[in-house]
């Protein structure tokens, strides 16, 4: 009788799989202190280094540091993503270029520094605190004013 290996189930809250270790410390060239990093990051916990004890990690969180690690990540952390074809978006943009909220660019020149756009949304100091592309137009308007003012009190 042939033993047959026992297929690998997934789901997202499923416990991490050999592939997905064997993945994550690869990328982190087999440097301990690198994969412990990457835990630390998925979990939010830093007292949590390893990938398995005491609680795997999930299905979901391997996924997410494999992508992290690779630069396939998705850019939904970022909220200052933007629609090059909506006028207002493109009208913050010009705002923000005028606040002097902008970054180098080795095509460009300088750009307007949504990093920066993003972490400002999600703070205390947004009037709408969600996603640039996920606002409604009269949300993207309280942040145009908001701009408006930044710009104001800058050039005082």
């Amino acid at each position: 009788m042939t033993k047959t290996k026992t297929p690998t189930v997934y789901g997202d809250d499923l416990p991490i799989t050999s592939f997905q270790i064997k993945e994550i410390r690869k990328n982190a060239n087999f440097q301990e202190d690198i994969k412990e990093e990457w835990v630390q990051w998925v979990t939010g916990d830093v007292a949590r280094t390893s990938l398995t004890k005491p609680i795997p990690l999930t299905q979901a969180q391997a996924v997410r540091i494999i992508k992290a690690q690779t630069g396939t990540e998705p850019q939904e952390d970022n909220w200052g993503l933007f629609d090059k074809d909506n006028r207002q978006h493109l009208t913050l943009l010009a705002y923000m270029r005028t606040a002097q909220w902008t970054t180098p660019n080795g095509k460009h020149g300088e750009v307007a520094d949504i990093d920066r756009l993003s972490d400002w949304l999600k703070s205390d100091k947004s009037p709408v605190r969600k996603p640039l592309k996920k606002m409604q137009p009269w949300e993207v308007s309280k942040i145009i004013e908001a701009f408006k003012g930044i710009v104001k009190s800058k050039y005082k």
